[in-house]
């Protein structure tokens, strides 16, 4: 992770106080251990937490350097397919509740996209958008940029919802569906 792409808070998505179900070591050698969601890139994460320490799902934790009050150390990132149930259960409202607190990011993309090719465009990888909503889009931001992300539904017609749209695209991205990233660094 280069410096500008580290995360400095992570959203617990599952704790596991005994360890992986299915990691063989005796029960006193395995380590509590928690799956988590970086707020600002949104990288998965497995964290270690300070001893006598039990973290709750949608818990907001201190990642970054210096002195963290729960977290020992962070593990690394960890791929869609090695979640937990819970945390998998987790995951769309996690996202979601971060995609809502960051509009302003969402709203500079939709501002700001640009073509990836001569075929493709950037706001064409949201699902859901193609391109008639695309060069709508395009079009109406021209004349002025959005404000919100209730100002974009408001002037392009028959959008489908923005933010679930956003919380698609941020799956798909930890998924490795394509090779194009937006959202997750």
């Amino acid at each position: 992770m280069t410096e500008q792409s580290k995360e400095e808070v992570a959203i617990v998505l599952d704790f596991l106080p005994h360890g992986y179900p299915f990691d063989s070591r005796p029960m006193h050698r395995k380590t509590p251990i928690a799956q988590a969601i970086g707020k600002k890139h949104f990288f998965l994460l497995e964290i270690i937490p300070k001893r006598e320490v039990s973290l709750q799902p949608n818990e907001e934790v201190y990642i970054g350097e210096g002195k963290r009050d729960k977290v020992h150390h962070v593990v690394g990132k960890i791929p869609l397919d090695k979640l937990t149930q819970t945390a998998k259960g987790e995951l769309d409202f996690v996202i979601e509740k971060l995609v809502k607190n960051s509009e302003d990011k969402i709203i500079h993309f939709f501002n700001n996209a640009g073509p990836i090719s001569t075929r493709m465009h950037q706001i064409e990888l949201i699902p859901g958008i193609g391109k008639k909503h695309m060069w709508e889009i395009l079009e109406i931001r021209r004349e002025k940029p959005f404000e919100s992300l209730e100002d974009l539904k408001n002037r392009v017609k028959l959008i489908p919802d923005p933010v679930k749209a956003v919380v698609r695209r941020v799956i798909d991205e930890l998924a490795n569906k394509d090779k194009y990233k937006i959202f997750v660094r």
